[in-house]
């Protein structure tokens, strides 16, 4: 069964817009585009080496399709050679053909088409950016394990790689480690359920129990 790894460049708020530079992706009037320029050292290299140092297909929303589409094919620096041979499925609605070689558009209900691609033989589908698609998976409970690089700045707006309608659950930590710029790279996969408990002790106060008789009015 093949695996959906979710990679993201993530702000400290989930904030993933354009870090790559200005011109990358400006809607909504995103104005920080290039956040993640100057944090750029060996220690990244080396963690995204890993990622790119197995076999995987890409899984791509359109808009992030459209930004590697008009990059990877003109340029032969970094993964460039490996990114223009692999398959990319791609989510989109448009009508509007693929011309990056070996593209692939996901037809019908893309959760469903996901899976179905899950299902069968091939490498491990990797996603970049595509927030949206991204959205979708997490909520279907698809993603099968997250690749953060987590950048030391707050951005406060901007597309975010999670949605309210995620699945809830933990996450176990698969590993970690540290720039020398203070970025942080995680990779996680899931546990299971989310495990609640309680600080609190004995019988709550009188004036808890007025709160919590307000919560329960919806006058809180």
């Amino acid at each position: 069964m093949r695996k959906v790894i979710a990679a993201f460049f993530t702000s400290l708020d989930g904030v993933i817009q354009a870090p790559g530079g200005p011109e990358e992706d400006p809607t909504g009037g995103f104005a920080c585009g290039g956040w993640s320029f100057h944090h750029w050292d060996g220690v990244m290299e080396e963690f995204m080496g890993e990622g790119f140092g197995t076999p995987f297909d890409l899984l791509l929303g359109r808009r992030t399709y459209d930004i590697f589409a008009s990059h990877w094919p003109f340029t032969e620096d970094g993964p460039a050679g490996l990114f223009n041979s692999i398959t990319k499925y791609v989510a989109t609605s448009s009508g509007e053909p693929l011309a990056w070689q070996n593209s692939v558009k996901l037809e019908g209900d893309v959760p469903a088409a996901v899976a179905r691609l899950k299902e069968g033989d091939g490498p491990d589908l990797l996603t970049q950016g595509s927030s949206v698609l991204v959205h979708s998976l997490l909520a279907a409970g698809l993603v099968d394990e997250l690749s953060l690089m987590v950048f030391p700045v707050l951005l406060g707006r901007g597309k975010r790689w999670y949605g309210e309608d995620a699945k809830a659950g933990e996450w176990e930590q698969l590993s970690s480690r540290s720039s020398t710029t203070g970025v942080t790279m995680s990779r996680y996969r899931p546990k299971g359920p989310i495990s609640t408990g309680s600080f609190a002790h004995g019988e709550p106060s009188p004036v808890e129990q007025v709160r919590r008789a307000q919560i329960e009015a919806g006058t809180w």
